[in-house]
């Protein structure tokens, strides 16, 4: 491992919706109307996020859009749908938000969803299809500006003084063996993050370099930086879910072993708009914080 790099726990895990995996229709019932026994969700679907989750993106979504071979890395069980989903860009149209608050006709899950989208098959795959009623409950969520609930919900600021400033999630999640590259990282804090804290040092995706010991995992190396290479990215904060860093390699990610760290210390890196830093990091000594690793395979 390199020196000074810690591990920060990370929450793995996710979920169905966007593009292409052979669909039973599960969860659903001949009218496109989602079974009340075993779906998880409690009293009727109604027009908030945690509702959606509970009714639809966990019992019918999440049969394909699952761990490391979610199609376009889209995930969406309860952990990281939201942070997927609202203001992040599509994969197949980059373009197209997948959720842009406010303008339902323009968030690529509808048009997914009613079938019109510009690219690939109507969702959920292969059908049956959900009921209009329920693609407008979706989309009356999406006018109301798809507020995040329950979990997901924004600590007040009173919280947000005293609350840890911690990474919740990654996609592609540590662990992940990935047969294609993926287009996108997407990490998610608990808190959200101060803007002007984002820059080139802050987060960085390192690639073990090619050698003997390629592959191999990072802390299994001898504490040499040689053997590491920095990945071109580019880095946002989600004007919409600002609790999100969209990170965009600009150039692909081709076969190997990858680490997401973020560089911490007193005054420098990443931090919550309250100016908190990552926890479990000391505040006097500058160091690499591992999110998390995972691999990039040769398509079979």
């Amino acid at each position: 491992m390199v020196p000074g790099m810690t591990r920060t726990p990370l929450l793995v895990g996710i979920g169905l919706l966007l593009s292409g995996c052979a669909g039973s229709g599960a969860g659903l019932d001949a009218n496109g109307q989602p079974l009340t026994s075993g779906s998880g969700g409690a009293g009727p679907l109604t027009a908030d996020f945690a509702s959606i989750q509970s009714h639809v993106f966990t019992p019918i979504c999440s049969v394909c859009h699952v761990g490391g071979g979610a199609p376009q890395g889209l995930r969406l069980d309860a952990t990281n749908s939201y942070s997927l989903l609202v203001g992040v860009p599509s994969t197949e149209v980059p373009s197209i938000l997948r959720v842009k608050p406010g303008d339902p006709n323009n968030s690529y899950i509808i048009q997914k969803l009613e079938g019109h989208a510009a690219v690939g098959a109507r969702m959920p795959f292969g059908g049956p299809y959900l009921s209009a009623d329920v693609i407008s409950t979706i989309a009356q969520w999406i006018t109301n500006g798809a507020p995040a609930t329950a979990a997901a919900a924004v600590p007040a600021a009173a919280s947000v003084a005293r609350a840890d400033f911690r990474v919740v999630a990654m996609v592609p999640a540590a662990g992940d063996h990935l047969d294609q590259p993926p287009s996108q990282i997407v990490v998610s804090f608990n808190q959200e993050i101060d803007v002007n804290r984002v820059d080139a040092q802050s987060l960085r995706v390192q690639r073990v370099a090619s050698g003997a010991n390629d592959g191999a995992r990072p802390d299994l190396l001898a504490p040499d930086r040689a053997r590491v290479n920095d990945v071109p990215i580019a880095l946002g904060v989600i004007a919409t879910n600002p609790r999100v860093l969209l990170v965009t390699p600009r150039e692909p990610m081709v076969q190997g072993h990858y680490r997401v760290v973020i560089r911490q210390g007193l005054g420098v890196g990443l931090s919550d708009i309250m100016g908190q830093p990552l926890e479990h990091v000391a505040a006097t000594e500058e160091s690499d914080e591992l999110v998390g690793e995972f691999d990039v395979e040769a398509a079979p």
